[in-house]
């Protein structure tokens, strides 16, 4: 039986040489097999570099934006990644004709962090199967139980099967389950109202403003971001802490019914911030207020982004 890489690459090649697509991005090997890097392929000789595990941290569909509409882009896509497309398609980022998506259903991003909390970034090896990962680390293999590697947003992963892939190299995983989600959320909406403000600035108070979140994000694709805008300001600029609450508030606002879930936010942050507590908030309200799941489809858009006569709470009129 053939394995998920043998899969793919044979997959990339025959869309490559039948010339289906300009560009396929996957992800290729780095001289550290803990850090698998976005690759952008375009010609059969390139493959033998090609990566697929889950050391695989970047969300793809973060590069659609940068494409013109008549690049011709093939993708491999989990389910977080299919849902970020769907949502670029529907703000216009890409037509989906000019799309080809290679589906693989997901068991987990394996958080990179916990690896080397544990054992330090000299690591030469890496294997893994559904159960264990394996490491070897001075010469010395190590294993660990793959699920409590897991990063946070895979542990609450609800739709690990892409939702609109051409192709699926797998068969479809279970659906998770959205209690864990709505037990997180509900959990943290008990606290009280300075509870919750002394968890936001105990998080927000390490930021740097690096913006490695944005960077990672594929839902931030504007040409010029609102903290970078100078006549007017918008928002404080600085490491103070009206600036730091500034950006983390108005980005979680401009998330709400776009954002995946995919975790790629925290993953890139070098601070270890964890803010999708914010955006997962404001999405369980999307879901309770509209019955809306970012990214289901490749038509509908969120209820920020549109107008129906039927929407609750008709003020408007």
């Amino acid at each position: 039986m053939l394995d998920l890489k043998t899969k793919l690459q044979n997959e990339m090649t025959r869309l490559l040489n039948e010339n289906l697509v300009d560009v396929f991005i996957a992800f290729k090997k780095e001289d550290s097999p803990l850090r698998p890097q976005p690759a952008f392929f375009r010609n059969t000789k390139e493959l033998a570099q090609l990566e697929y595990n889950g050391l695989c941290q970047n969300n793809l569909a973060n590069y659609l934006p940068k494409y013109s509409q008549e690049t011709r882009i093939g993708m491999v896509v989990r389910g977080c990644e299919s849902r970020s497309v769907n949502a670029l398609i529907v703000e216009k980022q890409h037509p989906r004709q000019n799309l080809y998506l290679v589906g693989i259903p997901c068991s987990g991003i394996i958080d990179l962090k916990k690896i080397i909390n544990s054992v330090g970034e000299e690591v030469t090896s890496f294997e893994e199967d559904e159960d264990i990962v394996s490491v070897v680390h001075k010469g010395q293999e190590i294993k660990f139980n793959r699920r409590e590697l897991l990063h946070d947003s895979c542990l609450n992963c609800v739709y690990p099967n892409p939702v609109n892939a051409d192709v699926m190299l797998t068969e479809p995983l279970p659906e998770g389950d959205p209690s864990i989600v709505r037990e997180k959320v509900e959990s943290f909406q008990e606290l009280s109202r300075s509870e919750r403000y002394e968890w936001f600035r105990h998080e927000a108070e390490r930021c740097i403003r690096c913006y490695a979140c944005r960077e990672a994000c594929p839902m931030c694709y504007c040409s010029e971001c609102f903290v970078d805008h100078a006549t007017p300001r918008w928002s404080e600029s600085t490491v103070s802490p009206a600036g730091k609450h500034a950006w983390h508030i108005i980005r979680a606002f401009h998330q709400t019914g776009r954002c995946t879930s995919c975790g790629a936010c925290e993953r890139a942050c070098p601070m270890d911030i964890k803010m999708t507590y914010l955006t997962d908030k404001l999405n369980f309200d999307m879901y309770e207020n509209y019955e809306f799941v970012p990214g289901m489809d490749e038509k509908t858009q969120p209820p920020f982004a549109s107008f129906n006569m039927d929407d609750k709470k008709r003020f408007v009129l």
